[in-house]
């Protein structure tokens, strides 16, 4: 199930030629994905135990601008979990034609400050991180 976040664009999030900044949507998607743990409860958990996500790699496809009082609708879901790392699947919409604006595929690793490299996703981990897409929220 996807969860999904709204966002509009302000003035700030504009360049020059008056389109959202490449660097802001990865701030959105950063945003999104902070909703995606925080509202399935999974991301205090994570701070419980010390966990943090980090991002090792991040595609994305740039699609058509987005300009000034646009509301964008971004879905997030789970697209896969492996030994080491998991993968979150990503699509910045149009709220009013529903236009895919970017669609990104970000992947990511648990680390522990004391421990060295990135931690196995199984166990209690891997459940909170398949949790969030449990929780998935409906399209606005």
């Amino acid at each position: 199930m996807s969860h999904f976040t709204t966002l509009k664009v302000r003035g700030f999030h504009l360049d020059l030629y008056g389109h959202v900044n490449n660097a802001r949507y990865l701030e959105f998607l950063e945003e999104a994905r902070w909703n995606f743990l925080e509202d399935a409860g999974s991301l205090a958990w994570f701070m419980q135990h010390d966990y943090a996500l980090v991002v090792s790699r991040v595609a994305i496809d740039y699609l058509r601008p987005a300009t000034m009082g646009d509301e964008l609708v971004i879905e997030t879901r789970l697209a896969g979990l492996e030994a080491r790392v998991g993968r979150i699947a990503q699509t910045i919409r149009r709220r009013d034609n529903g236009k895919t604006i970017a669609s990104a595929e970000i992947t990511f690793a648990v680390l522990h400050p004391a421990r060295r490299g990135a931690l196995p996703i199984e166990g209690e981990i891997a459940a909170h991180l398949t949790a969030c897409e449990q929780e998935g929220h409906a399209a606005p």
